[in-house]
C-alpha cells in the first residue's frame, strides 16, 4: 500500500452529508451533498490496510479488486482504478449507490475500527469516469452470429447483456414495463438513485450494440416456442416478483397495496409520465392519509421515504422481527454480514418503527380500511408467539405490505418453457447456470431468490460466461460466482 500507516494516522471514517431533511422533503433528488472533496476521498482510501489477506474479497460476490483502487485511488491514479473497477463491475454506479456493502462488513479495519469507505471510493471512481469522458462504449473484436434472448432488464439481465454483447453475440434484452431498467427503474425510489444513472449506463449499451425491447411480455407478446426458435440461446432474469402477501381477515379492504404497487408510481411522476389527476396525485398516494408500513426491510424503508415526501398525515412502520442491537450482534461475527440496528436516510427524516409486532387483522368502513389490529410478539422455540395483555389498534387509510418476494411468476413463459424449479420455487439450474431446457440459462433473483443487487450482476455475469461457453465452446468472459457459492452464501 502506497500509505502502510494510513489506517493508524486516519481513524475517523467519513461519508459525504446527507442534507438537511426539512430541504430534501421538499424534492426527489438524491439525499447526499454532491461534491464530496477528492483530497477526503484519498485520505479515507489510505485508510486500507496491507491487511495481507483481504477479506472484503469474501464479501463481495463480484471479486472487486479492492484494495488495488483504493490503492490507486490513493495515488490519484484515477483512470487506472476505474479500470480495474470495471474489470469485475459492469455497474458500479448502480452498486455504489444501493448494494448494503457486505465488504465493508468483512473489512479487516472493521475488526476495532470503522470499516473502510469501500463504497464511497466505488462511486466517485465512476462519477469522476464519466465526468472525464473514460466510460465508451466496449467494442467486441468479432461479431459470431450468434443471438441470445435476455428476459428480463434488472441488474442481471444487463450484466448479461453487456457482457455477452462484449463477446460478439447479438443480444436482444426483452422487458415487459415501457422502460429498461426493472426495480432499478421503478422499484428504487429517486431519491435513493436518480434515474438518469441508469439512462447513461443504457446509452453506452446501446452504442456497444445491445438491442432492448419494452413493451414485450416475453411467454405472450412472443411465445416461448418463439423464443427458442429465433435464439441460439436464452438468458431467464425476470427476477423474484411474486411479493409475498398477507391473507389475514380484511385483505380485501380498499387502501391495501404491495410496495411494488405504490413505488412504480412516484417513480413515473418523476419521470415526467401523465399520471396524475388534477390534484397532482397519482392513482396510489400517501398524502394527508395515515400510513401503516408492514415490513421493516429496505422495500419498507423506500416506501417510508417515499410517503414522507409525498406529504402523509403519519407513518409507522412495522416489523415482526426484535429490534436489533446498536452494536454487530454475536450471532454476525465478523467478517459475516452483521445484524445490527441501521437508520437509514428515510428513517432519519420521520415516522415510528415499531419492532416485534404482528397484524391479526384489518379493520375497515365501506369497503375502505381505516385501521388495523395488531398484538406485540416475542420469539419462544424458534416461533413467534403472541405477548397476552398486548392488543392494540391503530388507525391506517393506507397499508403498504413491504414483506419481500416468494420467487419468480411462473404462469406464462417459466411454464410454457417446462423449466424445473427447486425446493424453494425458484427456478433451477445446474453448475453452469442452464436449466433443464437446452439452450436456456438462469441468472439473478429467479434463479437465487430475492437478494441483493450485488448478487445479481455476479450472477449474470457469471452466466454470460456459461452462455458464451456454450455458444463457442470456450469462454474468456470471467464468471465471479458458481450456484455452488451462491447455495452456501
Amino acid at each position: 500500500m502506497a500509505d502502510p500507516q494510513g489506517f493508524l494516522k486516519h481513524t475517523k471514517r467519513e461519508l459525504p452529508a446527507r442534507r438537511p431533511v426539512e430541504l430534501r422533503l421538499m424534492d426527489w433528488k438524491e439525499v447526499y451533498e454532491q461534491g464530496f472533496q477528492k483530497d477526503t476521498l484519498k485520505t479515507q482510501a489510505s485508510r486500507c490496510m496491507d491487511c495481507g489477506i483481504p477479506f472484503c474479497h469474501n464479501g463481495c460476490p463480484l471479486g472487486n479488486l479492492i484494495p488495488e483502487w483504493n490503492d490507486l485511488v490513493y495515488k490519484g491514479q484515477w483512470r487506472e482504478g476505474i479500470d480495474r473497477l470495471h474489470a469485475t463491475n459492469n455497474f458500479p454506479e448502480f452498486t455504489g449507490r444501493l448494494c448494503p456493502a457486505p465488504c465493508e462488513a468483512s473489512c479487516v479495519l472493521g475488526i476495532n475500527q470503522d470499516a473502510v469507505t469501500i463504497k464511497q471510493v466505488e462511486v466517485e471512481l465512476i462519477e469522476n469516469a464519466f465526468d472525464e469522458g473514460w466510460v465508451t462504449p466496449v467494442y467486441p473484436t468479432r461479431l459470431t452470429g450468434k443471438k441470445v434472448a435476455v428476459v428480463g432488464s434488472g441488474p442481471a439481465g444487463l450484466a448479461a447483456a453487456q457482457q455477452l454483447t462484449r463477446a460478439g453475440h447479438t443480444v436482444t434484452v426483452y422487458e415487459r414495463a415501457d422502460r429498461i431498467g426493472g426495480l432499478l427503474r421503478y422499484g428504487i425510489p429517486e431519491f435513493k438513485m436518480e434515474k438518469r444513472f441508469i439512462d447513461r449506463r443504457l446509452a453506452q449499451m446501446e452504442a456497444e450494440g445491445t438491442i432492448f425491447k419494452t413493451g414485450v411480455n416475453v411467454g405472450v407478446d412472443i411465445t416461448a416456442e418463439q423464443l427458442r426458435e429465433q435464439f441460439d440461446a436464452v438468458v431467464l432474469s425476470g427476477g423474484a416478483t411474486l411479493a409475498r402477501d398477507l391473507p389475514i381477515p380484511g385483505r380485501e379492504l380498499d387502501g391495501i397495496h404491495q410496495a411494488m404497487e405504490f413505488l412504480p408510481w412516484a417513480n413515473r411522476v418523476q419521470l415526467g409520465d401523465d399520471v396524475t389527476d388534477e390534484n397532482g396525485l397519482p392513482p396510489i398516494h400517501a398524502r394527508g392519509k395515515k400510513v401503516v408500513i408492514i415490513g421493516g426491510g429496505d422495500t419498507g424503508a423506500d416506501c417510508l421515504g417515499t410517503s414522507h415526501r409525498q406529504g402523509a398525515a403519519s407513518v409507522h412502520q412495522f416489523e415482526i422481527m426484535p429490534r436489533p442491537p446498536e452494536e454487530r450482534a454475536g450471532s454476525t461475527p465478523w467478517p459475516t454480514y452483521p445484524l445490527m440496528y441501521r437508520v437509514s436516510s428515510a428513517h432519519e427524516e420521520g415516522g415510528e418503527r415499531v419492532f416485534s409486532v404482528n397484524t391479526e387483522r384489518f379493520v375497515g368502513e365501506d369497503g375502505k380500511v381505516t385501521g388495523l389490529q395488531a398484538h406485540e410478539v416475542k420469539m419462544a422455540n424458534g416461533r413467534f408467539e403472541k405477548v397476552e395483555g398486548t392488543d392494540f389498534t391503530l388507525e391506517a387509510d393506507l397499508v403498504l405490505l413491504a414483506m419481500g418476494f416468494t420467487g419468480p411468476e411462473k404462469p406464462g413463459l417459466l411454464e410454457d418453457l417446462g423449466v424445473g424449479y427447486d425446493q424453494r420455487g425458484n427456478v433451477q439450474r445446474d453448475k453452469n447456470w442452464a436449466t433443464n431446457i437446452p439452450g436456456v440459462f438462469v441468472a439473478g433473483d429467479m434463479g437465487r431468490g430475492q437478494s441483493l443487487i450485488v448478487w445479481a450482476i455476479a450472477e449474470g455475469r457469471a452466466a454470460a460466461a456459461a452462455v458464451d461457453n456454450y455458444l463457442e465452446g470456450e469462454t474468456a468472459l470471467p464468471s465471479p460466482v458458481t450456484p455452488t457459492m451462491v447455495a452456501q452464501r
